[in-house]
């Protein structure tokens, strides 16, 4: 049966601060796509768009942020796990994506706004085909905001030491979002949505900007929840981490345009691409002298810094967070099917790696954490967002007066043989996409079910601040004694402190996790003069 489209001259239309929008109607869900939000000089910080005059179309998803790793590290791969989508780039970026069921400007609906990941430097809001909002917005009486901002050195390059107007260039790219927050604090009654109750959400680097913006003063007022999926990314990880100054790296990328001299405004002038590709070798230079150089928000007076090393900021002390974690995220294990070994083979396969005493303390430990869970998943335990999550955790139950909540997903997934939630597998839940992705289709209604839990989770967090429902187990938050997890699989489960020995061990004795830019090849030289 056909699903009803509308799309007129005149409807279905909504009115901003800027002028008048037309998105269209489908199966339940007005869209509203590619919207501007903000705009900036390259380097400085953003300020709202200009009026329109007529209506504007917002039919079309908007550009995404150029990626220097684009033509390598993004070459299709991983596609049965995480279906991606890949776009028009170009600088200027700014724009958001609404879904809706109402345009009510009276129906104040929950807002729920998406930060996606890719770390600071790629990916986009529709990247992967679970970000479309329209689950949450059709079932779940919820308006949904997916937004685009700037990334890699086009959000994250500081190059303060060259004038006052590119003070906070190194946190440019989260100034954007803040821009996007103030326009959805503006303009989303009239999609239906409550301006005073908005929900920041993001995975992986996009959890990582949730956390950030709890940190940013300028945000305060923005939202009023937040949830950290996989996203608990300290100042010092490879991702964020510079120990080499900012007007170094801008003379490199310089002298890889060509200008010798290190002239600014030849940073200010080469085209996206040219940019992109000098940034990159300019970088592959640094790093193979020694110096390690990633894309993030950095401290300074307009962010606050990671809450693990820093203190909680003010507004951050108000705001109920969820922070979760997957039980495999990035790990490896070199066993294509863990269930295809034999029983009573697994014990002999760990202690090979860890040693006799060692290997037999952690079967142990992970056999009390994990009951059920095939032991050779211990083979890949998350030390990189698991244990600094629990940091972030035992300082929020320490300082905020609003609730923190964690859980971790378990989940095995029909993947050779059974495979263990990986970094992104929550995604689909949490849209309520994941029936629409094969591999998230597991027999005897275990996806309906583990949805049901997980989703409406999020939903009743969206709009109470209070995670619990019907179908969930109770959902204490956690103190600053009692780390409280829901664990997310074929059923969900509460424990308290139920993994403390378990990564205590880990720590001892295995290799410290740590995450870093891969390296790219060299594109060709491309000089501008």
């Amino acid at each position: 049966m056909a699903k009803e489209f509308i799309l007129k001259t005149d409807w279905p239309l909504a009115e901003t601060d800027k002028g008048t929008l037309r998105g269209y109607y489908f199966d339940g869900v007005y869209r509203f796509l590619g919207v501007p939000y903000a705009e900036a000089a390259r380097f400085e910080q953003p300020h709202e768009t200009g009026s329109w005059e007529g209506i504007r179309d917002a039919l079309d998803f908007g550009l995404i942020c150029p990626d220097p790793s684009a033509g390598q590290a993004h070459k299709p791969h991983g596609e049965v796990q995480v279906p991606h989508r890949f776009w028009p780039a170009g600088e200027n970026c700014q724009n958001l994506n609404i879904f809706t069921g109402t345009l009510d400007p009276d129906a104040k609906r929950a807002v729920m706004v998406w930060l996606h990941g890719g770390g600071y430097m790629g990916g986009s809001a529709i990247e992967i085909q679970y970000y479309d909002g329209d689950h949450l917005a059709k079932d779940k009486d919820v308006v949904c905001v997916t937004v685009n901002h700037r990334l890699n050195v086009l959000g994250f390059l500081d190059v303060s030491s060259y004038g006052p107007q590119y003070e906070n260039s190194v946190n440019a790219g989260m100034a954007d979002l803040v821009e996007a927050l103030r326009w959805v604090k503006r303009n989303i009654a009239s999609f239906g949505g409550d301006p005073d109750n908005v929900t920041i959400f993001g995975q992986s680097g996009g959890g990582g900007k949730v956390a950030a913006l709890e940190q940013i003063p300028a945000a305060a007022g923005l939202f009023q929840k937040a949830i950290v999926m996989s996203g608990s990314i300290p100042d010092d990880d490879g991702l964020v981490l510079n120990t080499i100054d900012g007007r170094t790296v801008a003379e490199t990328i310089m002298e890889e345009l060509g200008s010798l001299d290190h002239d600014f405004d030849v940073l200010l002038s080469a085209p996206e691409i040219i940019l992109e590709n000098a940034t990159n070798r300019a970088l592959n230079r640094l790093r193979s002298q020694g110096f390690k150089i990633g894309w993030g928000p950095q401290k300074n007076g307009w962010y606050e810094g990671y809450i693990g090393y820093h203190e909680v900021s003010e507004h951050q002390k108000s705001i109920p967070t969820i922070f979760g974690t997957e039980l495999c995220e990035f790990g490896f294990i070199p066993i294509r099917d863990l269930n295809a070994v034999p029983e009573e083979e697994r014990p002999a396969i760990i202690k090979e790696r860890f040693g006799e005493e060692n290997g037999t303390k952690l079967i142990e430990l992970y056999r009390k954490a994990y009951p059920g869970v095939n032991i050779l998943n211990s083979l890949a335990l998350d030390v990189m967002f698991r244990p600094t999550t629990k940091d972030m955790l035992r300082k929020r139950a320490a300082s905020c007066e609003a609730p923190t909540y964690n859980y971790i997903m378990t989940l095995e997934f029909p993947i050779d043989g059974g495979k263990r939630a990986w970094h992104c597998a929550d995604i689909g839940f949490a849209f309520g996409n994941a029936l629409e992705t094969p591999i998230y289709n597991i027999p005897g209604g275990v996806t309906e079910h583990v949805q049901e839990q997980f989703l409406n989770a999020f939903v009743s967090f969206a709009k109470t601040g209070d995670p619990n429902h019907a179908a969930l187990p109770e959902w204490r938050p956690c103190t600053k004694d009692e780390l409280v997890t829901m664990i997310f699989d074929k059923e969900a489960d509460a424990r308290v402190n139920f993994d403390d020995e378990l990564l205590e061990l880990y720590a001892r004795i295995a290799p410290k996790f740590e995450m870093n830019f891969p390296g790219m090849e060299n594109d060709p030289k491309r000089w501008l003069y």
